[in-house]
């Protein structure tokens, strides 16, 4: 098959409308082309007076070859890419218990780790620390409605799903991907309840509550093939030994040791924690595994009402129900340095706390598969170096003085808005006029204010915001990088900058704030059989990178299997 790109059509086009674009733009009779099917939907919104849709499409036809011939300068048409995914070996038949692979976190990266595993017929033990989906979505909304005490063991970032179960399920990314892992990924997530929409659309996304049936799907599809998942089963050591023959590394994994003093023998270990596992973190420094500090970013929520950012970026076109809400993303290069830039922007969504530990305050944003929320909101973070966390480290590289970083601003976002859980917010405004905004939310709010043409935002964190000064929980170069970046933000977005829109903090988990190394076969720079992997590990952002991260870590897994049970291949 051959594939077309840069098809474009208006908003209101029909099926044989596409049909026809094709045939006029490849010079065809209509009986030459024998079907085609929709690979790839964007939207171009370079002209706003024009707003297209453009195309991507696999093309069946009567002769390929002359027509590459025929079209061998045009970019935009070129043989279908084989995106069909390859399986690097099957387990062989084995009842050594070191032979079962462990995966530690049931995020995307461990769960696809684990899948991957599965498939192959390792019958893979997943290991979780937080609780179900079901029981966990549970506790996380009653603790956003005031409804439960807040649960260290279940919440935002802790649970089946990982951190992104409650996020705008975002399935994009910019990593390389020649294998076409990502396709892997679209496909069992159709299999698993999630959209088929997601396999076509340029920046697809499922949202919270489908994410949650997807991620159940994934579960029974691991169980049926062999594996097993044991909930509320944090890892609290893991058990090395001496080893001989692994290159630089002196100790090998060979077990794991559970909260309740279970211990699990296992011979390679898929380490996938996410990135707020801290105790986990400080387990690893302790039991000797190579880690390091590693930048991440820090700033706050920000909400407009979605209604701005659609006239913003759909210009006349704004609520045309093809479009959907729009979504941005924002950058600014400081006089400092530093980077400025909007972080998981959540069209129609809500901001919601995703602390992970008692005494902290993090907000995060969420959108469901509608995104039909009032407001639209983002992150709007700022770089944070090394040197930046040298004052919080034990000594000099302390390779924990990330998580020291952010323990120290969530806590002080906590005390700033009354140790209650509640958030610290301020109006736009008042922030870059180094004010403080002490009005509750429900105190002159409503007025229709000038720059925003309707309503000025409510703040949509629960369990609820308190008014106060941002400067309070935020580091003085945050302060002044943002000050600097949001009036730039309005020349993008006009409004952007507009006095009522809502400010709430902390945002902190950005990425992880450690990187555990790992050398070219996956494994830990000095731990035989540990696989460190996905956001904890440092190497992914999000849930399309981490699950790819994890079905590559499951490939090293088993062709490092292979190879020791078959030396001579």
């Amino acid at each position: 098959m051959l594939r077309l790109s840069e098809v474009k059509l208006p908003l209101d086009h029909g099926e044989e409308d596409l049909r026809q674009a094709i045939l006029r733009r490849l010079d065809l009779p209509a009986a030459a082309l024998r079907g085609h099917q929709v690979v790839k939907r964007s939207v171009d919104a370079r002209s706003k007076a024009e707003i297209r849709f453009s195309y991507s499409v696999d093309l069946e036809l009567a002769d390929e070859q002359r027509l590459l011939r025929r079209f061998r300068k045009d970019p935009h048409l070129r043989l279908t890419p084989d995106t069909s995914y390859r399986f690097v070996g099957r387990a062989p038949a084995t009842t050594d218990p070191l032979d079962r692979p462990i995966v530690i976190g049931a995020g995307p990266c461990g769960y696809f780790a684990a899948l991957l595993l599965a498939q192959m017929g390792f019958r893979p033990l997943l290991l979780e620390r937080g609780k179900p989906v079901k029981e966990r979505t549970a506790d996380a909304f009653g603790f956003w409605r005031n409804q439960r005490p807040f649960d260290p063991e279940s919440n935002v970032q802790f649970g089946e799903g990982g951190a992104g179960t409650f996020s705008d399920g975002k399935l994009y990314s910019q990593v390389r991907d020649p294998l076409h892992h990502g396709r892997k990924v679209l496909e069992e997530l159709v299999a698993c309840g999630a959209n088929a929409e997601i396999l076509t659309l340029q920046r697809p996304h499922i949202g919270t509550f489908k994410l949650a049936t997807v991620v159940r799907g994934l579960r029974a599809r691991i169980e049926a093939l062999g594996g097993e998942i044991r909930f509320q089963s944090r890892v609290d050591r893991l058990a090395l030994e001496p080893c001989d023959g692994e290159g630089d590394r002196q100790q090998r994994i060979c077990g794991v040791v559970l909260a309740d003093g279970t211990v699990l023998p296992a011979g390679q270990v898929v380490l996938a924690v996410g990135h707020s596992a801290r105790d986990t973190f400080a387990m690893l420094e302790a039991v000797g595994v190579a880690i390091e500090a590693k930048p991440f970013s820090i700033g706050v929520r920000i909400e407009h009402p979605q209604a701005l950012i659609d006239r913003a970026r759909w210009g006349p076109f704004a609520g045309h129900p093809r479009l959907g809400p729009a979504e941005y993303k924002l950058v600014h290069h400081g006089a400092d340095g530093r980077s400025v830039y909007s972080f998981c922007m959540c069209p129609g969504g809500l901001v919601v706390a995703a602390a992970s530990e008692p005494g902290h305050v993090v907000t995060n944003g969420m959108s469901q598969h509608s995104r039909n929320e009032r407001n639209a909101n983002s992150a709007i973070v700022v770089t944070v170096g090394l040197d930046d966390l040298a004052p919080y480290g034990k000594a000099s590289g302390d390779p924990l003085a990330g998580v020291a970083f952010q323990r120290h601003w969530e806590a002080a976002a906590f005390r700033s808005a009354g140790s209650t859980y509640q958030a610290p917010a301020q109006r736009l405004g008042d922030f870059l006029a180094s004010g403080v905004n002490e009005r509750s939310p429900d105190s002159g709010l409503s007025a229709p204010p000038s720059r925003l043409s309707g309503p000025a935002p409510l703040p949509s964190y629960g369990p609820g915001v308190r008014y106060g000064d941002l400067r309070t929980c935020l580091p003085a170069f945050a302060v002044e990088a943002l000050m600097e970046a949001l009036p730039v933000f309005e020349r993008s977005i006009p409004g952007f900058a507009a006095p009522e829109a809502v400010m709430t903090g902390v945002e902190t988990r950005t990425s992880s704030p450690v990187r555990v190394p790992r050398l070219d076969d996956f494994q830990s720079l000095n731990i035989a059989g540990l696989f460190p992997a996905g956001e904890g590990a440092g190497y992914a952002g999000g849930i399309l990178s981490a699950a790819i991260d994890g079905i590559k870590v499951a490939e090293a897994v088993a062709l490092t299997h292979l190879r020791r049970q078959n030396p001579a291949e």
